[in-house]
């Protein structure tokens, strides 16, 4: 796999150094994450996401949804209370896990349900009004020129 040196980014930008960081994550990760358990990322509205992870087997209190630093975690450890039971084929996966998401700059978790096996985590994107979009009046007229003081400088 071909590796890319960020390093004259760094050298060239002011403030890009997460964008690298999060670059240099994903081509370093060489597809090493875990497959287990399969989830749907889904865009609901213009600023609103879904993602949606397979829990079969998981109860509410099994499971734990957690924000920090940017980051989604959501884990999940089955307690073991399988230890009076026979199995003959055991196909069911209720192994431990812990799945991350790099959450983008105002991106908030609104909500979490549980339904049919399924974790649905409810994200929703609030740009603050400082960084929306705003229209500037356009006067007529001319501009006003920077009044100098009335004492000369010789």
């Amino acid at each position: 796999m071909r590796t890319f040196d960020f390093t004259p980014l760094h050298r060239a930008t002011i403030g890009f150094d997460q964008i690298a960081d999060l670059m240099d994550r994903a081509l370093s990760a060489d597809g090493t994450q875990p497959s287990y358990p399969p989830y749907n990322i889904e865009k609901t509205a213009a600023d609103a996401y879904r993602i949606s992870i397979a829990v079969a087997g998981f109860s509410e209190t099994d499971l734990s949804v957690e924000v920090k630093e940017h980051a989604l975690v959501v884990a999940a450890k089955k307690a073991e209370d399988d230890k009076e039971r026979n199995f003959l084929h055991r196909g069911i996966a209720t192994r431990a896990f812990e799945r991350r998401f790099t959450l983008a700059d105002h991106v908030r978790v609104v909500g979490a349900s549980h339904q049919d096996g399924m974790l649905h985590i409810e994200l929703q994107r609030e740009i603050p009004e400082a960084l929306k979009p705003r229209r500037i009046a356009i006067s007529t007229g001319e501009v006003g020129q920077p009044k100098l003081n009335a004492k000369a400088v010789n």
